[in-house]
């Protein structure tokens, strides 16, 4: 049977299976005795375990079985949950995800884990593990094919099964090649296309990984693995192979005959043979009936979703964006020609691709779930790292943002949240002399305002230590002791957001080595977002992400700066004015103005980049009122021209490091306009 078309639909229903066993398993910690969440999760491991089979993952299969095995044995009452097995349980779902993860990657998913089955097994017997599972995983080898028993490194389908049955009976060796290139190989394709001219006078070649076409095209790492059939030893082969210049590594194996490979099965496993669907069946009525109703209600509602894989949406909103570049040069034309059947149909197409445009931004959409998911688990490791109880809370993980968006946020949450753990919660014995509970909160919610997403983290641990920071960052060189003195508390919790700071006392693997927050802020800066800190010593600390709902087509006003078209993002603009010149005022070698109560600095745009006759003589002076935070700066322009949608195009790996320069875009009328990047302008 040809698996390959199944491939996405297993990899997805993979990490959804997995997914929900590291949420139950994490459920089942707080109430060990509820039978009704092992079940959960054996529910979850015996479906993955018949989808890995039916689709030729044995070692996925196996591993499944042996922590399906441990789950029947709590749920039957044979064995007792506690802190040190769902350690083990917790590392076979790692493993397994890494195997999964493997497979999505062109690999084989196979992995050495036979000392993790062996804990498995110790307690499926009742005996206590007898090493920690630190060390257990630390003794296991990482993705890479186990050979011994001449395992298979390849998946066969029932065609190929038989021709190297029949070549076997005729005396034919059958043989996995798995070749290595050196890393620097600049020809990767010439050295395949020598190395297959070889083996094709030494045999037959059945089956290569990858393909032949993504061989040709380079279109893989180092290292592939081909199927030969011949009359020749494996030492002859991997000698004539390695006289092709910059070859590191070739591993031949012997390839067995598959004619017992299913008879040995235990019962239990050969149930594992069915397809998924029908395991899923099957699992299915194993469920309580008042489970029932609603499995069926979701599997109707299922029926109205597909699968899409996320490169048509990419192909899809590439394709609007160039619409949406089309749309304003057709309104630049029915402008200038005052053509009224022209104007009207000009105006219904801008209304339909509105439409279509909130659909396609809306398809792109996904849950912040997908990254809060991973949390739980790590603070859980984190907490038991570091010696410390903490709970974490999450809400509003349905909160909608942009895929694009959603790539890039996980990263910096990680070191967010390894931050308040290391830095911010105390220790059970500090939290209770200073009265506070001996568990720490960490609070991690997201929630939509007007278009943004707001991401905060807050905890109730120590707060930022004033003097430790301002005595750092005087050391480092951040700050002058001088302007020490001026700064507010916010000023000074931000300072951590500076690159290479740390008051980490000693380097760990969780913290210490100067990086960190300056990579969450430079990071979410990036997406045209800021970060803010609110502490108070002793009460804990609130770290607030303001995020833009999506990155591809955003709303900019757009502005003149001499025969230039400047686009200034409206998600930073608080609001335009013209001001007299006489109300400019001088403060610190800086220009300044009086708005709404607030000194605000002005930044000439035409100073910035460089441009002649600057905003000086004029009586009145354009500026637009730009945010970052709780920080505003006035921008000097020519003149306003309006509000539009434009489409974002990067600028190219060869100007990124334009100063206040994110991007640009291709206007109506065919010219092109940059984008102000505020963040960078507002110090």
């Amino acid at each position: 049977m040809d698996t390959n078309q199944y491939l996405e639909m297993f990899l997805d229903e993979s990490k959804e299976h997995l997914q929900a066993c590291n949420e139950h398993l994490l459920e089942l910690e707080k109430n060990p005795d509820d039978l009704a969440i092992v079940n959960e999760v054996f529910r979850s491991a015996h479906t993955l375990k018949g989808m890995s089979a039916t689709m030729g993952y044995e070692d996925i299969a196996d591993l499944t079985h042996k922590m399906e095995n441990v789950l029947d044995a709590i749920r039957n009452s044979k064995i007792s949950v506690t802190t040190e097995i769902l350690d083990v349980v917790f590392k076979a779902v790692d493993y397994l995800e890494e195997m999964v993860f493997d497979i999505e990657a062109g690999g084989t998913g196979k992995k050495d884990v036979q000392q993790l089955v062996n804990a498995l097994n110790q307690i499926e017997a009742g005996q206590a593990v007898t090493s920690s599972v630190e060390e257990t995983a630390a003794s296991i080898i990482t993705i890479e094919p186990s050979k011994t028993n001449n395992a298979s490194m390849l998946h066969y389908d029932d065609y190929e099964m038989t021709v190297i049955s029949q070549s076997q009976e005729q005396g034919f060796n059958a043989f996995e090649v798995t070749i290595g290139l050196r890393q620097d190989c600049l020809l990767k394709a010439a050295r395949v296309f020598m190395i297959f001219e070889i083996l094709e006078k030494s045999g037959e070649i059945i089956k290569s990984k990858p393909n032949v076409e993504q061989l040709e095209n380079e279109d893989f790492d180092e290292e592939f693995t081909v199927v030969l059939l011949t009359k020749e030893d494996a030492a002859s082969l991997e000698a004539k192979v390695m006289k092709v210049s910059e070859v590191e590594s070739v591993n031949v194996y012997p390839i067995t005959d598959f004619s017992n490979s299913e008879s040995n099965q235990s019962e239990e496993d050969t149930l594992t043979q069915v397809p998924a669907e029908k395991a899923k069946i099957e699992s299915a009525k194993e469920e309580p009936s008042s489970n029932k109703s609603k499995r069926t209600t979701n599997s109707h509602n299922a029926n109205k979703t597909i699968r899409v894989n996320i490169d048509r949406l990419d192909i899809l909103m590439n394709l609007f964006e160039e619409l949406v570049i089309d749309r304003g040069r057709l309104q630049s034309i029915a402008s200038d020609l005052h053509n009224s059947d022209l104007n009207e149909t000009v105006e219904r197409m801008t209304r339909v691709s509105g439409d279509l445009q909130n659909i396609i931004l809306n398809m792109r959409m996904i849950p912040v779930e997908t990254v809060f998911n991973r949390f739980p688990k790590m603070v859980r490791q984190l907490a038991r790292d570091l010696d410390k109880k903490v709970n974490l809370e999450i809400t509003g993980a349905e909160t909608e943002l942009d895929r694009t968006v959603i790539d890039e946020i996980g990263d910096p949450l990680v070191h967010l949240i390894r931050n308040a753990l290391d830095h911010g919660i105390e220790t059970p014995a500090e939290r209770k002399a200073k009265g506070k509970p001996e568990e720490g909160t960490v609070s991690l919610r997201a929630y939509h305002s007007g278009n943004h997403v707001f991401i905060e983290l807050e905890d109730d641990g120590a707060g930022v230590n004033k003097e430790r920071v301002l005595k750092k960052a005087i050391e480092r060189g951040i700050v002058t002791e001088e302007i020490a003195e001026t700064l507010t508390e916010r000023q000074i919790a931000e300072l951590i957001l500076a690159s290479g700071f740390s008051t980490a006392e000693k380097i760990t693997d969780v913290s210490g080595r100067g990086v960190g927050l300056d990579v969450v802020k430079s990071t979410i800066e990036s997406l045209g977002g800021y970060i803010t800190i609110d502490s108070k010593e002793g009460q804990g600390s609130l770290f607030q992400v303001q995020l833009p709902l999506t990155l591809s087509i955003i709303s900019v006003m757009l502005v003149n700066l001499n025969k230039d078209i400047y686009a200034i993002p409206l998600s930073s603009i608080i609001e335009t004015a013209i001001i007299q010149t006489s109300d400019i005022l001088n403060a610190h070698n800086q220009k300044v103005i009086d708005f709404r109560g607030s000194i605000v600095p002005l930044v000439d745009l035409k100073g910035i980049f460089e441009m002649d006759n600057l905003h000086q003589s004029e009586e009145y002076q354009s500026v637009v009122i730009v945010r970052k935070g709780d920080k505003l700066a006035g921008l000097v322009v020519d003149s306003f021209i309006g509000q539009q949608e434009i489409v974002l195009k990067s600028l190219g790996n060869y100007l990124q490091s334009v100063f206040a320069i994110s991007g640009a875009t291709i206007l109506g009328n065919g010219q092109v306009a940059l984008i102000v990047d505020c963040n960078s302008l507002i110090k």
